[in-house]
């Protein structure tokens, strides 16, 4: 079976640009899916998934960090948004060490920083979304759709 697969290419020279584009992706989003994040440190993969939290309507009262000590964070929202960053884990971890298998299961928007630490897993109906650091406040988002949910979201995204 052929995967449908997309892309796009997002410029930000600000933190707001980054917010609106996270917050355009969660108010687009229509059920459950799987955001993968990677960049290097300080990139704007959490400053992404705050304005992920917006768009998803999860309540201002809620201030989205990096789960880095916690392993998962969770919030409450139109769509549940479960914020995972991985750092902290050593190279190749088991999924299911991690309990984020058994979030796959859920109708949540799980966001997972650093998921290459995953032994390899790959998810099948995603969004990755790989940040580029091109300035002091300038970064490139090269967000590349997985699955029709993804590759429609994404044609939204764009318009």
């Amino acid at each position: 079976m052929t995967t449908v697969t997309a892309t796009h290419t997002f410029l930000s020279t600000s933190l707001n640009q980054t917010l609106a584009l996270g917050q355009a992706i969660g108010t687009g989003i229509e059920g459950p899916l799987v955001i993968t994040l990677t960049g290097d440190l300080a990139s704007g993969k959490t400053a992404l998934v705050q304005g992920l939290a917006r768009g998803l309507e999860v309540p201002q009262e809620y201030y989205i960090t990096s789960p880095s000590y916690t392993l998962v964070n969770e919030y409450p929202g139109r769509i549940p948004l479960c914020h995972a960053d991985l750092y902290r884990l050593g190279d190749h971890a088991d999924i299911t060490d991690t309990g984020l298998e058994e979030m796959l299961d859920q109708p949540i928007i799980l966001a997972i920083e650093w998921p290459a630490r995953l032994d390899g897993h790959r998810f099948e109906n995603h969004l990755a979304i790989h940040i580029h650091i091109l300035a002091k406040k300038t970064r490139r988002f090269e967000m590349t759709a997985y699955g029709l949910p993804a590759v429609n979201l994404l044609k939204q995204i764009k318009k």
